[in-house]
C-alpha cells in the first residue's frame, strides 16, 4: 500500500494537526509501508537549524520512528517548506525528492508535484515563487540570524493571507492548458498534487488519452485528507477514519 498526502501545514498554531499526523504516522502508514508528502508539511520552515525547535524534534522524531519502522517516506518541498535541507532529511529518515517525481510501481505509473508550479495565472503568485526558489535568495535569507529569519516568515506568511483574502477565490487552480502540457510531458501518468486545497479528481483527455488527475486536500484540526493505491486502485480518504 503507498499513501499520499499534502498541506498538512504543521505548526505551533495548529497543534490538532499534529497530534493527527503523529497518529496517522504510528497507524495507517505503518501498515502501508510507504509515504509521499507532496508539499507544506510544514506552515514554514526556516532552515534545519530550527530541527531542535520542540514542536518540529517530535514531529521529525515520528517521522524517523517511521522510517525506523521500515516506512519509506518521500517529501517533496511545497511552497512554504521550500527550505527544507539534507540535516532534515537524515533527522528523519526521510527522502527529499525533486520536482515532478515520477513513480512507478508494478502496476501503475504516477506523476506527483506539490502543484503551485502550474497556477500560471496567479503572476503575482509565480513571481513571488521564483523569487523564494532562487538559490541565492536562500543563501541570503539563511544566513540571517534564526529569530530574524522566524519575524521574516511570520511576515510573509501575513502578506500571504492578506493576499488571499483580497481574491475571491485564495487559491489558483492549475492552468488548463500547462497541466495538459505537463500530463503529455510526462506520460500521461496519473498526477497527483496538491497545494490548492479543493480535493477532487480531474478526468483531462490529452492527445485523445483519459488522464486523471488527483488533488490532496489540505489537513484540519479534527481530520486529514490522503489518497492510497493498493496495486488496483487509487482511492481517497478520511484520517481519522471514525470522523
Amino acid at each position: 500500500m503507498i499513501l499520499f498526502a499534502s498541506d498538512l501545514h504543521l505548526s505551533p498554531q495548529s497543534p490538532g494537526v499534529t497530534g493527527l499526523f503523529l497518529d496517522f504516522l504510528a497507524g495507517p502508514v505503518r501498515q502501508a509501508g510507504e509515504l509521499y508528502l507532496l508539499g507544506d508539511l510544514f506552515e514554514a520552515w526556516i532552515g534545519d537549524d530550527d530541527l531542535a525547535d520542540p514542536d518540529n524534534a517530535r514531529i521529525v522524531a515520528g517521522l524517523r520512528a517511521a522510517s525506523e519502522a521500515g516506512v519509506r517516506i518521500g517529501v517533496l518541498h511545497g511552497n512554504r517548506d521550500f527550505l527544507l535541507g539534507p540535516e532534515f532529511a537524515q533527522a528523519s529518515g526521510c527522502q527529499l525528492l525533486s520536482e515532478p517525481y515520477i513513480l512507478s510501481t508494478p502496476e501503475w505509473q504516477f506523476v506527483l508535484a506539490h502543484g503551485d508550479a502550474l497556477c500560471l495565472d496567479d503572476l503575482a503568485y509565480q513571481q513571488v515563487r521564483s523569487q523564494l526558489r532562487d538559490p541565492a535568495w536562500q543563501q541570503a535569507f539563511l544566513a540571517r540570524p534564526r529569530e530574524q529569519r522566524r519575524q521574516l516568515a511570520a511576515q510573509m506568511r501575513a502578506q500571504s493571507i492578506a493576499s488571499q483574502q483580497a481574491k475571491d477565490s485564495p487559491y489558483s487552480d492549475l492552468q488548463a492548458a500547462a497541466t495538459d502540457d505537463f500530463l503529455r510531458d510526462h506520460g500521461y501518468a496519473t498526477f497527483i498534487h496538491g497545494h490548492t486545497h479543493q480535493p477532487a479528481t480531474h478526468d483531462h483527455i490529452v492527445d485523445g488519452i483519459h488522464v486523471e488527475r488527483w488533488v490532496l486536500g489540505d489537513w484540519h484540526e479534527s481530520h486529514g485528507d490522503y489518497l492510497a493505491w493498493d496495486g488496483e486502485n487509487l482511492t481517497r480518504h478520511r484520517w481519522p477514519a471514525s470522523q
